[in-house]
C-alpha cells in the first residue's frame, strides 16, 4: 500500500505542530474557517495527496489520504473534515475533469468539496431530488442542499441532481461557488466541527454550461458509490481514529499528573482509571486496524472491499462515541473545561455517526452484504 514519504510525513508535523495544533482552539471558539491551517496544507503539497502526478499531485492512494486526514485530526477535526471533503471531490476530478481543473485542485489553489446531501434525501445521499434542465447549450439547476462542507470557501462543488434526459439516479457536475444563483444559505454554528463551514447551498435557477457534467448523464450513482463512498468512508473513519487517538493521549496525560490532595496518589495510580483508559486505547486501535485493512482493500481491488468499506466508518463511528464518553468519564468535571481538549474531541466525534450514509444505515447496508441481498 503506497503511504506518505517521510519527507512528506515530517512536513505533515510540522504544520500540525506549527499551525494547526495552535489555531485550533480558535477555529473552535468562534466557528471559523481554518484557513491558514488549509493554506500550510497546500503549501507542503498534500492538498494534491490522490491526485496523479500529472495533474502535479503525489499520485498516492486512499491510505496515505487517511494516514494525512488521521493525523490532522489529532490536532483540529475541523480542518481534517474539510482536507477529508476536498480529496473526496478531487477523486471525482480526477476522473472526469478537465486538466486545468486537476492541476488547480492539486496545488491547492482549487479547493474542492461535495455538494449531495438534501433535505428530500437526506441520509439517501445517492438520490437527489434537485433537478437539473437544459436550455440551450446550458443547464439549469435547482436545488437546496442541506450540508456543504467548506460551502463559502470551496473554490467549486462536485453538485449532485437528478439525471439530465437519461434514465437513473442522478448526475454529477461542477459547480463554481460563485456561480449567479447559487447562494450560501447561513453560518454553520454547530455542536462540533465548528470550524468546517458545512451550511447549507442553494441553487436557484443558476446556469451552469452543459460541459460541466462530470461523467455521463444518470451515471451519477456509479460515480457516488464507485468512487467517492469508498474514500469518504475510509477518509471519514481516519478523522474519527485520530480524534480518538487524541482523546486517549491526553485522557493519558490528565491521569498521570492530577494528583489527589489528601493523599498524593494520581488518578493513573487507580486500576479502575487504568482500564478505562486500556478500553478507549482498544477500541482505538480496533478502528485503525479496520481502518487499515480497509485501505489496503480499497487499493488492492480485493472481493471485500465494499464491505470493508462499510464496516469501516460504522465501526469508527460506534468506537469513537465509546471512547469520548470514557474520556469525559476519566477527566471528570476537568473535562467540561477547554484546556483539557477532551469535550472538544467529544464534540468533533459525534458527527461521525450522523454523516451520510449514518451509522444506522450503514448497519442496514452490511447486514444485507452479509445476508446476500442486494444493497439497494
Amino acid at each position: 500500500m503506497t503511504t506518505l514519504s517521510q519527507p512528506y510525513w515530517n512536513a505533515l508535523g510540522r504544520i500540525c505542530n506549527e499551525t494547526i495544533k495552535p489555531a485550533a482552539p480558535e477555529v473552535d471558539a468562534r466557528g471559523m474557517f481554518p484557513t491558514q491551517s488549509i493554506k500550510a496544507v497546500a503549501g507542503a503539497g498534500l492538498m494534491g495527496a490522490v491526485s496523479a502526478r500529472e495533474a502535479g499531485g503525489l499520485g498516492l492512494g486512499v491510505g496515505a489520504a487517511a494516514d494525512i486526514v488521521r493525523r490532522i485530526a489529532q490536532e483540529c477535526g475541523s480542518t481534517a473534515m474539510v482536507l477529508c471533503m476536498h480529496y473526496c471531490g478531487v477523486a471525482v476530478l480526477e476522473a472526469h475533469a478537465p486538466l486545468e481543473v486537476r492541476r488547480a485542485a492539486a496545488s491547492g489553489e482549487h479547493l474542492s468539496t461535495l455538494a449531495f446531501s438534501e433535505e428530500g434525501s437526506r441520509s439517501h445521499f445517492w438520490a437527489p431530488a434537485g433537478t437539473a434542465r437544459a436550455e440551450g447549450a446550458d443547464v439549469i439547476l435547482d436545488a437546496r442542499k442541506s450540508w456543504v462542507t467548506s460551502a463559502a470557501a470551496a473554490t467549486a462543488y462536485v453538485w449532485s441532481s437528478r439525471p439530465l434526459a437519461a434514465e437513473g439516479l442522478s448526475t454529477l457536475w461542477l459547480v463554481p461557488a460563485r456561480t449567479p444563483g447559487v447562494e450560501v444559505s447561513g453560518r454553520f454554528d454547530g455542536l462540533g466541527l465548528r470550524g468546517n463551514d458545512s451550511s447549507p447551498v442553494v441553487a436557484r435557477g443558476a446556469r451552469i454550461a452543459a460541459a460541466a457534467m462530470l461523467g455521463q448523464d444518470g451515471k451519477g450513482f456509479d460515480i457516488m458509490m464507485g468512487t467517492v463512498l469508498p474514500m469518504f468512508n475510509a477518509l471519514s473513519a481516519a478523522c474519527a481514529v485520530g480524534l480518538m487517538e487524541a482523546a486517549v493521549q491526553r485522557t493519558a496525560e490528565h491521569a498521570g499528573r492530577i494528583r489527589h490532595a489528601d493523599t498524593g496518589g494520581r488518578l493513573a495510580d487507580l486500576p479502575t482509571i487504568r482500564n478505562y483508559i486500556a478500553r478507549m486505547r482498544v477500541m482505538t486501535a480496533m478502528a485503525r486496524t479496520l481502518l487499515d485493512d480497509t485501505a489496503a482493500a480499497i487499493q488492492a481491488g480485493r472481493d471485500d472491499t465494499m464491505l470493508r468499506v462499510l464496516e469501516c466508518k460504522a465501526a469508527a463511528a460506534e468506537a469513537a462515541d465509546q471512547v469520548m464518553n470514557l474520556a469525559m468519564r476519566v477527566c471528570g468535571g476537568a473535562a467540561f473545561r477547554k484546556e483539557t481538549g477532551v469535550e472538544r474531541c467529544f464534540r468533533d466525534a459525534r458527527a461521525a455517526g450522523v454523516m451520510a450514509p449514518t451509522t444506522d444505515v450503514l448497519y442496514d447496508f452490511i447486514g444485507k452484504a452479509v445476508c446476500g441481498m442486494k444493497l439497494f
